[in-house]
């Protein structure tokens, strides 16, 4: 018997189509790390998503383990060089949700530059002010996208139509960008963005990368996006920057105080509450890659992937 432990709901697709393939599910969405033992002793898979850390320590428990399926784009709640070590492959779903991402990022950014929540808000306190909220049109700004993997093109491939220049830089690519995106260093996309987003995996080298030594570079007082992962920026210096008049606005999918679950927030700090009833701000909690296409669609990506390799 093949046993799969689920400790995250997934995709009922993606389960389903495991069993099809002659996989026992065993689910376990609920249930403590302490407690998985004796699942742990017979899984050939691991299926997740974020609510359990996988160490080399869990992994040591799981002598069986072939292959880690995580439903969404992120690995960095898996040990990568233990699983390496094991031989154990490790699949991940990006392609899955990288539309749902892409809009939401598009769509933060055109509330903020037209005021849409502001104004809103103030329509639901019974005010009308119009002059006040005058938008700030994209044609012709310049945006910067740092990463371009599935998420950052993504957000590229949405912004066609509004005329705008869009500069990228990647690290790790060359020869990577399609014709409507130009391939700039980290510097001149700095200097030149009125838009800058960010699209990396949360590693060591990207923790805090967006911090007030990058902002400094800013010449153009931009909006900063950030669809990615909350440790990649330290939220108060983006505070920071807003109050100073460095940055322009912000409209943030995570922060840096989400729980290693990012089911919720913890210690937030006594700026918090400013910071987010600042008008300049959007935050939205953790839910650029959910939609209702999107889990399905991860959930068929990541069952390919697996059967591909372990039918």
């Amino acid at each position: 018997m093949k046993c799969v432990l689920a400790i995250d709901s997934t995709d009922a697709g993606l389960e389903s189509g495991l069993e099809s393939a002659g996989y026992t599910i065993l689910r376990e969405y609920h249930r403590a790390e302490e407690d998985l033992g004796s699942a742990l002793a017979v899984a050939e898979g691991l299926l997740l998503r974020s609510r359990i850390r996988v160490t080399a320590e869990l992994l040591d428990r799981a002598p069986k383990l072939k292959w880690i399926g995580r439903l969404g784009s992120g690995v960095e709640n898996i040990d990568q060089e233990a699983a390496k070590a094991r031989d154990i492959q490790l699949f991940s779903a990006p392609e899955g949700n990288r539309t749902s991402l892409g809009e939401h990022a598009i769509g933060m950014l055109l509330a903020l530059t037209h005021r849409i929540i502001a104004s809103n808000r103030e329509v639901l306190q019974g005010a009308w002010n119009r002059a006040p909220n005058t938008g700030w049109e994209l044609e012709g700004a310049t945006v910067g996208i740092i990463g371009f993997g599935h998420m950052g093109s993504a957000f590229a491939q949405r912004l066609k139509g509004f005329d705008v220049r869009v500069l990228a830089y990647d690290k790790y690519k060359t020869d990577y960008a399609p014709d409507e995106v130009i391939e700039s260093s980290l510097e001149e996309l700095l200097r030149s963005s009125d838009v800058l987003s960010i699209h990396l995996p949360l590693t060591k080298e990207t923790e805090a990368f967006v911090q007030s030594d990058l902002l400094a570079q800013c010449v153009k007082r931009p909006i900063l996006i950030n669809t990615s992962r909350g440790g990649v920026i330290r939220t108060e210096d983006v505070w920071r920057a807003i109050q100073s008049g460095q940055l322009r606005a912000a409209a943030l999918d995570v922060v840096d105080m989400e729980k290693r679950s990012l089911e919720g927030l913890e210690k937030l700090p006594a700026w918090w509450d400013d910071f987010i009833h600042d008008p300049n701000v959007l935050i939205t909690p953790h839910i650029a890659g959910w939609s209702v296409q999107s889990f399905p669609k991860m959930g068929a990506i990541l069952l390919r992937k697996i059967l591909h390799e372990f039918a």
